[in-house]
């Protein structure tokens, strides 16, 4: 890890895993919200069963926090993983219903904390495009 990539790799790898810790133990109506809102932007998920979604979700953001974490992960990789991450955020973001006003890009009242994650994929791409143009040098 480069020392300029640590504080944004620190900052967004300390709050991802939390969040996926926090999701361990998710069950019953917590679960289901959660997977309901998963379905709404990705139909295909409706085939794992809730319980299910939640423990995987956990483990992968818990992945990813750590990946953000570790210094010994090239930045490449993690910034790969964190743009993914980023994208299927805002994917969910456009997809559901009430996030957005009207037919625009503009967040609602209630698609502000999803439309903020936009930043997650510019942090991804930032460390992505950085790997790459240092190793052409």
């Amino acid at each position: 890890m480069r020392l300029t990539h640590a504080p944004l790799r620190i900052a967004i790898g300390a709050y991802i895993l939390n969040s996926g810790l926090s999701k361990r133990n998710l069950e019953g109506e917590a679960a289901a919200g959660m997977h309901g809102m998963a379905v709404g932007a990705l139909p295909q998920l409706r085939q794992i069963p809730p319980d299910r979604f939640a423990m995987l979700l956990s483990r992968a953001e818990t992945a990813l926090g750590v990946a953000l974490l570790a210094p010994f992960v090239p930045s490449l990789l993690a910034g790969a993983g964190l743009t993914a991450f980023g994208a299927g955020l805002v994917q969910l973001y456009l997809k559901t219903p009430g996030m957005r006003e009207g037919t625009s890009l503009r967040p609602s009242q209630a698609g502000i904390g999803l439309a903020k994650d936009v930043w997650l994929v510019g942090a991804g791409l930032t460390l992505v495009l950085d790997s790459l143009t240092r190793r052409r040098r």
